[in-house]
């Protein structure tokens, strides 16, 4: 079992605070950079090692805008009384974050014996494209597509018959393409072989044993003044009409689904992605790294990558690292898309990474 997380010192944890001071600071200056668009309205940061939380803090702010206003190019700012400032228990749409638990859920039934990632997906659910198994879809090898406008389509039945009849673009195990109907896929045969709904399966196996109370599929209206506001979806930037997004799920494809998906649709706090995250270092939650997890990227674990560290990002600006060689991790949560999605980069994920990188024992000069 996990040792109970808390909320101790740099030295408690065995990291440079002079290190881990700096990342509150790089994030504060992407709040409002000199030149460009804002990387975000607002953050919450969390580094720690083992059971440690040597910092949680947050800056900036939860909701800052009415809306956005296209053709002045620029979102419509709130008066600042009516706007909502980021606290460290902020709730985030994790949008693919939610990929990571999609994946822990299956490779706990690998281990439970009733799935097999290398036998084909039609041995599970008849009427699936041959040739697939849960490897090719975990590993984004399976060839397909990135995405499907499934959340055009008039209902469960046919959303469910456009993904199953969806062919490969190459063949399977020969390339890797990242797709969100990997995981959507992986649902399907999580599903159909336990006759339980991902957000049960979920929360059964990974989020109530973890005290992971933050955290679900679908939140409620009572959480809503607690959530980070996304963005002011409408077309033509956005697919679909929804004015601006606070507590529903951003994701298309998700919300036509009701908000459970294999690819997005979780929501969370940084402690509670914390207790995930030391979950997964210790062995309480089964951990392959071959599944569903991104290896050793520095474009948004910077300094970390190179020593095996494994994570995951998600669109709305969320991202998780975990650097098994120390047990340390780092969980950033922005809305970068609040008030509208644009080209904001990974700049602040890999310079808060750097800095953690920077405060484990064997990056400090003696």
């Amino acid at each position: 079992m996990a040792e109970p997380l808390s909320r101790g010192t740099c030295p408690e944890a065995g990291l440079d605070a002079d290190e881990i001071g700096l990342i509150v600071p790089s994030l504060s200056a992407a709040l409002e950079p000199a030149a460009g668009p804002a990387w975000c309205a607002g953050a919450v940061v969390l580094a720690g090692r083992g059971p440690v939380v040597a910092l949680h803090e947050a800056v900036g702010w939860a909701v800052r805008y009415r809306s956005y206003d296209e053709p002045a190019g620029r979102g419509v700012e709130l008066p600042p009384a009516r706007r909502v400032p980021m606290r460290p228990d902020t709730v985030f749409d994790l949008a693919s974050l939610t990929k990571l638990f999609t994946a822990v859920a299956a490779v706990q039934q690998i281990r439970a014996g009733t799935l097999d990632p290398d036998r084909p997906l039609t041995a599970y659910v008849p009427g699936l494209v041959p040739g697939l198994t849960l490897r090719h879809l975990l590993t984004h090898t399976s060839g397909l597509r990135p995405e499907l406008p499934l959340y055009d389509l008039p209902g469960p039945a046919e959303r469910a018959a456009r993904l199953a009849a969806e062919q490969p673009l190459t063949p399977p195990g020969t390339r890797r393409c990242y797709s969100d109907l990997n995981l959507l896929l992986t649902q399907t045969v999580l599903e159909r072989i336990t006759g339980v709904r991902l957000d049960r399966l979920v929360a059964d196996g990974i989020t109530t044993p973890l005290g992971m109370a933050s955290t679900r599929f679908a939140p409620p209206p009572s959480w809503q003044d607690r959530t980070a506001a996304t963005e002011d979806q409408r077309r033509p930037w956005a697919k679909l009409d929804r004015g601006m997004v606070r507590g529903t799920v951003h994701d298309e494809n998700a919300y036509a689904m009701g908000g459970v998906a294999g690819h997005a649709g979780l929501f969370s706090t940084a402690w509670d992605l914390a207790l995930f995250a030391t979950a997964l270092l210790d062995g309480t939650l089964p951990l392959d790294p071959d599944l569903g997890f991104e290896r050793d990227q520095a474009w948004f674990m910077g300094a970390l990558a190179g020593r095996g560290a494994l994570g995951h990002t998600g669109f709305t600006g969320t991202s998780l690292v975990l650097d098994p060689a120390s047990g340390a991790y780092l969980v950033l949560l922005a809305n970068t898309v609040h008030p509208v999605r644009h080209t904001q980069g990974s700049a602040p994920r890999a310079t808060a990474a750097t800095h953690l990188a920077r405060a484990l024992p064997a990056q400090r000069q003696p």
